[in-house]
């Protein structure tokens, strides 16, 4: 435990020998002792000038661990367990240039028919998931996204202002609604997914007939749906602050 200590703080900037005892507490013989054997190990570098570095053992793992985050894989069971708890369709998508590639899909319990298919590119601003892909997007890129889509087949009934006013409360809110915007009758709840940097990397959502749909449960759902995708996170190294969500028990109303 102590060796990982230490291997912990020279990621985080701790450099010195001096510095690992005070920070971690120890006397600089056991310090040097844990630090020295993580050198040798290649975990760590030691240089007379520059310090303490992460080594070459620790790029390697860094690199292999990355590989080994695969989104679907690691998202699966909380998408299983969400489509569960909800009895709905449930996605998994990622930015794919400016439409929402779905990477997953697990069907509801109801007999509603959500058109979309595993592989398929889907709209970004008429989609629940394509926008809480675009939730930490600056106002002028939201616009060029919004304005690409124009002249497509679907006619989109929402305005870009109005568009534009539901964005900025989305990304307050860190959830997303498609309101019967992409597909006729079908209404969506999402939030984005976000690895050790912070940066969105995916979007689950929530889908299904507007009849089950109605304001108070979409509101409801968000908390699940913010649960899962901060589970989902923290498992690709995300560490930011704690959603505060009640979880509800699975209810299929």
């Amino acid at each position: 435990m102590r060796g990982l200590d230490v291997l912990e703080a020279v990621a985080g900037g701790v450099n010195s020998l001096s510095e690992l005892a005070v920070t971690l507490k120890l006397n600089r013989s056991t310090a040097h002792r844990l630090a020295a054997t993580l050198v040798e190990r290649r975990y760590l570098t030691f240089a007379p000038r520059s310090g303490y570095g992460l080594g070459s053992k620790s790029l390697e793992l860094g690199y292999q661990a990355r590989v080994q985050l695969n989104i679907p894989r690691v998202a699966r069971e909380h998408l299983e367990k969400l489509a569960a708890q909800t009895g709905d369709t449930v996605h998994l998508g990622v930015l794919d240039g400016t439409r929402a590639l779905y990477l997953d899909k697990i069907p509801g319990r109801r007999r509603v028919e959500i058109s979309s298919r595993v592989g398929e590119l889907q709209p970004l601003r008429s989609t629940g998931l394509g926008k809480a892909l675009l939730l930490d997007e600056i106002e002028a890129r939201l616009l060029d996204l919004y304005r690409c889509e124009n002249g497509g087949e679907q006619r989109y009934e929402v305005s870009e202002s109005l568009w534009l006013r539901r964005m900025r409360e989305y990304a307050k809110l860190g959830h997303t609604f498609d309101l019967e915007e992409n597909e006729d009758r079908i209404r969506c709840v999402a939030a984005p997914v976000r690895d050790a940097t912070g940066r969105i990397k995916a979007a689950i959502s929530v889908s299904s007939a507007a009849q089950y749909m109605n304001d108070e449960r979409m509101q409801a759902l968000a908390k699940e749906v913010s649960w899962a995708a901060q589970q989902i996170s923290r498992e690709l190294g995300w560490e930011g602050p704690a959603v505060s969500v009640r979880k509800i028990k699975s209810k299929a109303a």
